[in-house]
């Protein structure tokens, strides 16, 4: 039997936020579930056909705690025999959503919540309040987005990548930290001329110039998003966004 091929990302997030917490899986019970729900649904298959030893090589758990994690996850309907035989267990593993008493109604919640912050983050004024400007300021890493120096509290500021003079706004996408002397010396030309100009100067690299222009085209796209208060998973967005700064 073969079904349409899962989300991974929407399921892992949905056994860890809902089917965890809920049904108080153990190390086992999740370590047995995740290598079946692999060798099933993200195959495309409803039903699988496994032995106690198969799911033993599969995750490295011993013999009893596999028969255990098998029998618990039947229990909680996260498994739902169809058969067993000498050939060993016929099960349908179910999705997180699918399993009977996990409230699904927080998904909802949580998606509402995501869309919340996400209409917030594209209408806020960063520079109405200390508290965005140091959203701003964090999103870099402590470095200037141009030439790349450390900053500290005392040498970093607020520069407008889009000038103001050119109607450039006040959003997480057109403001970036940078030192005082890039700030000064930007004034109100280009980012990307100045960037260039860094290189000739020799302040960055090749690849360095080349990164920053990169990173310039990934702000403006909205892809450098910074930490907001309020955002569940505003640090884990806080280091993916650095990291595309400097990877990009």
């Amino acid at each position: 039997m073969t079904t349409k091929k899962i989300n991974g990302v929407e399921v892992w997030k949905q056994l860890e936020d809902l089917a965890v917490p809920q049904l108080r899986l153990s190390v086992y019970e999740r370590a047995a579930y995740s290598y079946l729900l692999r060798h099933s649904l993200a195959e495309g298959n409803r039903q699988l056909r496994f032995s106690i030893p198969w799911l033993v090589r599969g995750t490295n758990l011993t013999i009893r705690a596999a028969r255990r994690a098998v029998h618990s996850l039947i229990a909680k309907d996260a498994l739902r025999l169809v058969e067993l035989g000498q050939e060993g267990h016929l099960v349908q593993v179910r999705l997180p959503v699918e399993i009977h008493g996990v409230d699904t109604s927080k998904i909802a919640v949580s998606n509402a919540a995501r869309t919340a912050v996400a209409v917030t983050l594209e209408k806020a004024d960063f520079l109405v309040s200390r508290a965005l400007r140091l959203a701003i300021h964090e999103r870099e890493g402590s470095h200037c987005f141009y030439c790349l120096r450390r900053l500290t509290p005392v040498t970093r500021c607020i520069d407008h990548v889009i000038p103001r003079a050119r109607k450039g706004l006040n959003s997480y996408r057109n403001l970036v930290s940078a030192c005082a002397e890039c700030n000064s010396q930007k004034a109100e030309g280009r980012a990307e001329d100045f960037v260039r100009w860094l290189y000739r100067e020799g302040r960055l690299t090749a690849a360095e110039s080349s990164k920053r222009l990169k990173a310039l085209e990934a702000l403006a796209a909205g892809n450098l998003r910074p930490r907001m208060q309020g955002n569940g998973g505003g640090q884990e967005t806080k280091k993916k966004c650095f990291a595309a700064r400097i990877a990009s």
